[in-house]
């Protein structure tokens, strides 16, 4: 047996209680987050992944300019809110409030997002060639 399927079969006992994966609390409706830092590094998570995806779908469709920008930090910031305040519930003022759980990884999201537009932009190599 590998160490990852092991991993998986383990039971981690936390005062006398069954502690679930990170990853299955995330998907999981109102879920109990046992550490402030555990929560904050899933809202980071899911939103590169949100700035994965819409990067991959603007840099393809291709949105451009201030209005795909400003349709980015939309859907980023409404997603990720509608997911900690509705889906988990939980209580924003426990992590320093609902700005700073909207802000969470935003900056870092925003550069991936375009990166992603860069390099699967048409114009790609048009601006390669100019150089």
């Amino acid at each position: 047996m590998t160490s990852s399927s092991k991993r998986k079969e383990e039971v981690h006992v936390v005062n006398g209680g069954v502690k679930q994966p990170t990853w299955s609390k995330a998907i999981s409706c109102k879920a109990v987050w046992d550490e402030k830092d555990e929560f904050l590094d899933v809202v980071y998570w899911f939103r590169q992944i949100i700035a994965v995806i819409l990067g991959v779908i603007w840099g393809v469709a291709p949105l451009k300019g201030f209005l795909g920008i400003a349709i980015f930090c939309v859907i980023n910031a409404g997603v990720l809110y509608v997911y900690f305040s509705s889906f988990q519930q939980v209580d924003e003022e426990e992590y320093g409030g609902t700005w700073e759980l909207t802000k969470e990884g935003f900056m870092t999201s925003f550069a991936l997002f375009l990166v992603d537009i860069f390099w699967l932009s048409p114009a790609k190599p048009v601006i390669l060639c100019l150089n």
